[in-house]
């Protein structure tokens, strides 16, 4: 029997499902380990995939103080009938939920992994909430671990907290698996055919965007940019893949018809597996507000992709002007599209 149980939280299940792919089933081969977040069908992916217990305990991602109580009081309960030694948890809300749950049912080793910071891209008087609220993580936290070293500036700039903050290897909340990311796997056929099936042509340029699609990864700004940029380059092409989420962080109205009206722009949902994808694009482009290590930048590089990012923790973290890809401002299309694209 397993001495140790960990219990690892996040506040939706497709960051258990995604970002720690491979991790909870390596833990559980020496811990006995139970994943918790809202159920859906990312948490059922989990249980199958990892081998681990799940529970489901909704969590809601936006500020909603009676649901919030509601979940508080079910992570308590939760953490004093399993008796873990560790919980770690993942992702703003579940970490603030789950830390202060766990100091108060006695859990004595609470760890929360900070995988990006939502406080440094608001203003004034929520800005404020979600500094203080942030503080009030670390405080029930026992350890703290930044997923980079941007995050890390940012905890001890805005005096988040004195704790000690130790950063996992060069970053990342689990890091790439290089022979699963390789372009190698996939043969001129193959990427012909998927070429085919979204009416790619042999010539054009794509451009490729993984990940939500949410005003906050900077899609309004990619959209524009790319309506001008295509206007100079006819064989440029722009391949969305990702999900919606118009609940919680809608596009803009006029976002959302160029995406459903251009020609150029091909949007495929939420894929599975979004190497295919990467083997037939010619650059990725991520825009992101904030982040704390992206996977999608690392797994694009291991694809063999350059990388038009952002200048935001993280993604300044893993590219190199120049060498494999290019950095530009944030929350500007205007020179993304004509400083950069074109080029």
């Amino acid at each position: 029997m397993k001495s140790v149980k960990i219990i690892r939280t996040s506040t939706v299940a497709i960051s258990l499902d995604v970002l720690l792919k491979g991790q909870l089933e390596f833990l559980n081969n020496h811990f006995e380990v139970i994943a918790v977040s809202g159920q859906d069908k990312h948490l059922e992916n989990v249980k199958k995939r990892e081998k681990v217990k799940t529970i489901a305990i909704e969590m809601q991602r936006n500020i909603s103080p009676l649901k919030d109580i509601k979940s508080l009081i079910q992570l308590y309960r939760l953490f004093k009938k399993e008796k873990p030694e560790i919980v770690h948890s993942i992702t703003p809300k579940a970490g603030l939920l789950s830390m202060l749950a766990a100091k108060y049912a006695g859990v004595p080793i609470r760890i929360h992994m900070f995988t990006g910071l939502i406080f440094p891209t608001k203003k004034g008087l929520m800005k404020k909430l979600l500094i203080q609220m942030d503080k009030l993580l670390c405080w029930a936290a026992t350890d703290i671990i930044p997923e980079g070293y941007g995050v890390k500036q940012d905890l001890i700039g805005y005096n988040i907290t004195k704790k000690p903050l130790n950063i996992l290897a060069n970053g990342n909340v689990n890091g790439i698996d290089v022979d699963y990311y390789n372009s190698t796997h996939y043969n001129t056929e193959q990427k012909q055919s998927l070429k085919k099936e979204l009416n790619i042509q042999e010539n054009d340029f794509l451009f490729i965007f993984v990940g939500r699609l949410v005003s906050d990864k900077g899609i309004n700004e990619l959209v524009q940019a790319f309506k001008e940029l295509k206007s100079k380059e006819t064989n440029a092409k722009l391949l969305l893949v990702g999900p919606l989420e118009t609940a919680l962080d809608p596009l803009n109205p006029e976002t959302l018809q160029e995406i459903e009206t251009n020609d150029a722009i091909i949007s495929v949902g939420y894929q599975n597996d979004v190497r295919p994808y990467f083997s037939i694009s010619d650059a990725l482009v991520f825009p992101s507000y904030r982040e704390g290590f992206p996977n999608v930048v690392l797994q694009a590089g291991a694809m063999g992709l350059p990388s038009i990012v952002s200048d935001i923790n993280g993604c300044n973290e893993i590219i190199i002007e120049g060498e494999n890809g290019v950095i530009i401002p944030s929350k500007d299309s205007h020179w993304t599209c004509n400083k950069k694209l074109d080029n």
